[in-house]
């Protein structure tokens, strides 16, 4: 059986800010991403599955990413742990994501990646990520530039 791609792509709203950073980045800002979530596997051969012929349900995969970023990633206020605003932004807002990493694109597309893979069907690989922070640039993920699958 041939090995098949499929992507689903999803968007959340966010904010961030790059301490340290020698631009505007470094203030506190806001994106509407997007991200692309490409995985590979053989379609189901079983005729009596009601999933015969899908690699894996758009709706399963859907599931996966909304559960483990999205619903979490949506509206939330990303920094880093060394920022010194993040005990009065914890107590002044419910949403905020504190990382052990700065919260640049290429660092979340790859934290993500992690994320997704551990929650994926043994039988399903994470090819790759896209990870859109505005109209014109991303930050791209790939499992073969990454550690092997399984």
């Amino acid at each position: 059986m041939a090995k098949i791609r499929i992507t689903k792509e999803f968007r959340f709203e966010g904010a961030h800010s790059l301490k340290g950073y020698d631009g505007k980045c470094r203030h506190i800002h806001g994106h509407s991403y997007k991200l692309e979530v490409t995985v590979k596997g053989e379609p189901i051969t079983d005729k009596n599955s009601p999933k015969y012929g899908m690699v894996i349900d758009f709706s399963d995969l859907k599931t996966i990413v909304n559960e483990n970023i999205i619903s979490k990633f949506d509206h939330a206020l990303i920094v880093s742990e060394d920022s010194e605003l993040v005990t009065e932004l914890t107590k002044a807002y419910g949403n905020i994501i504190v990382t052990d990493f700065r919260p640049t694109s290429e660092n979340l597309v790859a934290y993500f990646a992690m994320l997704i893979r551990g929650e994926l069907p043994e039988n399903i690989e994470l090819h790759s990520l896209r990870l859109w922070e505005t109209a014109s640039s991303y930050a791209e993920w790939f499992s073969d530039d990454n550690i092997p699958n399984r």
